[in-house]
C-alpha cells in the first residue's frame, strides 16, 4: 500500500476493501485501487467504521454490484483535491451520507438538511462526475451513499465530510455520522419533545435507543419502548425507557395498550424499524388532537404508508426525517462536543469491537439481532 507525500500530487492507492459481489453473500476482502481525490474531494484513511442496519438491508437486496458498503465512518484526511480549502492532510473527520453544500435552496433555508447538491446518492457514483473512485483490475466498483467506508481508504466530496475535534475518539464518534445522531435529532429537532410528555418508540436498536435518550434529556415523563426482542428491555432502561412492551406477548392491538398506558395516546410516537405497517401502528398509538408520529426507519418492502384519513382529521400528524434534521457540517461538531462533555451517551451503543477482517461476523451479529453497533477497526 502506498500513498503520496504532501509535496507530491496524490497517486492511486492500493488497499484492502470488503467488496459485495452478490446480494446477501459474504463480503470478500479484495485489493482495490482508490483513485486520487478530484476537485473538491478528499481521500480519507478510514480508522473506524460501524455497521448500520441500512448497510445490511442494502447488502441483502442490492442489484448494483460489485459495491463497497459502509457509511458510518471516522478517519484521517490522507490527501485533498484541487479547490479544497476547508481540510488539510491529517485532519480528523467524519464522513456523512448526506452532505451540506451551504449554498443550495435547502441549505440556505434554515428549514431543511436536504441538500440539493450533496443529498442521498443512490447510483453508486461520486456526486461530481458520476464516476467511481474504486476499481479492481481496471473494472469499476460502486460506492454506497457516497461514503463506502468498508475500505481502508475512501474518497468523498469535501461537502460530505465534517472536521472534528482531534481529541474525540474516532471509534465512538463514528456512530454520530448516522444512527445515534438520527435518533437524537428526531427527538430534539423534528418532534421537539417537551418536558413531561409521553413518548412511545417502536424498535429499540441504535436509532430507537437514541430517540429514548433524546426524550429523556428533554424531560419526557413516560418513555415506552416496543420491541419483539425481550433481551432489549433491561438495556433500554439505561437510555431512559420507563416501560417495555414485547408486542409478540400482547393479546390485543398495540395502540389499545399504548392508549391505556398513556391515558389516551402518546404525545409523540417514533417508528424506528423500517416497516410501514409499524408506521401506521405508531400513528394509531399517538394522541388525538396533537399526537405526532415521526418515522425514521427505511423500509425494505412495501414503501407506501396506509392510514385512515380519520387519523389526520382528529389532529394527528405524521412527519418524516432524514438524519434527524441535522445539517452535518453546521451541527455535528456541537453533538461531538456534547459527547466529549458526557452530556450524551454513545459508548453504551457499541456492543462489539471487531477487526476489519471480521466484517462478515459483524453482518451475522446484526442479522441475528445480537448487536447494537459493531465497530470495525482498520489495521494500524
Amino acid at each position: 500500500m502506498s500513498s503520496s507525500s504532501s509535496s507530491e500530487q496524490p497517486r492511486v492507492i492500493t488497499c484492502k476493501a470488503a467488496v459485495a459481489w452478490r446480494a446477501g453473500e459474504p463480503l470478500v476482502m479484495e485489493e482495490v485501487e482508490v483513485s486520487p481525490p478530484q476537485p473538491l474531494e478528499i481521500r480519507i484513511k478510514v480508522v473506524c467504521t460501524s455497521l448500520c442496519r441500512s448497510d445490511l438491508s442494502a447488502w441483502e437486496s442490492q442489484s448494483l454490484l460489485p459495491r463497497i458498503f459502509g457509511h458510518e465512518a471516522a478517519g484521517i484526511v490522507e490527501s485533498i483535491g484541487e479547490g479544497v480549502t476547508e481540510f488539510e492532510k491529517g485532519d480528523h473527520v467524519l464522513a456523512v451520507f448526506t452532505g451540506e453544500c451551504g449554498s443550495c435552496r435547502h441549505c440556505m433555508s434554515g428549514k431543511s438538511n436536504m441538500c440539493q447538491v450533496l443529498g442521498m446518492e443512490r447510483k453508486g457514483l461520486m456526486h461530481s462526475d458520476q464516476k467511481t473512485r474504486f476499481s479492481i483490475k481496471g473494472k469499476p466498483v460502486y460506492h454506497y451513499c457516497a461514503v463506502s467506508s468498508f475500505s481502508e481508504y475512501t474518497v468523498v466530496h469535501s461537502g460530505s465530510a465534517v472536521k472534528v475535534n482531534p481529541l474525540a475518539p474516532l471509534n465512538k464518534i463514528c456512530l454520530l455520522s448516522c444512527g445515534a445522531a438520527a435518533g437524537l435529532g428526531a427527538a430534539w429537532n423534528v418532534a421537539d419533545v417537551q418536558k413531561g410528555s409521553s413518548v412511545v418508540i417502536f424498535g429499540l436498536g441504535t436509532v430507537g435507543l437514541s430517540v429514548a435518550q433524546g426524550a429523556k434529556l428533554r424531560g419526557a415523563a413516560q418513555i415506552i419502548g416496543v420491541d419483539i426482542n425481550p433481551a432489549k428491555a433491561e438495556q433500554a432502561k439505561t437510555f431512559g425507557v420507563t416501560d417495555f412492551i414485547n408486542s409478540n406477548d400482547l393479546s390485543e392491538p398495540v395502540p389499545q395498550v399504548i392508549k391505556r398506558m398513556t391515558g389516551g395516546g402518546a404525545d409523540f410516537s417514533f417508528e424506528c424499524v423500517g416497516d410501514t405497517g409499524i408506521a401506521t401502528t405508531a400513528l394509531q398509538s399517538c394522541s388525538d388532537g396533537w399526537g405526532m408520529t415521526v418515522t425514521l426507519g427505511v423500509p425494505k418492502v412495501k414503501p407506501e404508508v396506509s392510514a385512515h384519513y380519520g387519523l389526520f382529521l382528529s389532529g394527528k400528524s405524521l412527519k418524516g426525517t432524514l438524519f434527524g434534521g441535522w445539517k452535518p457540517k453546521s451541527d455535528l461538531p456541537s453533538l461531538i462536543e456534547k459527547y466529549m462533555n458526557k452530556e450524551i451517551m454513545i459508548d453504551e451503543l457499541v456492543t462489539h469491537n471487531l477487526a476489519f477482517d471480521d466484517i462478515n461476523e459483524a453482518f451475522k451479529l446484526m442479522r441475528e439481532g445480537r448487536c447494537l453497533r459493531c465497530v470495525l477497526h482498520m489495521p494500524k
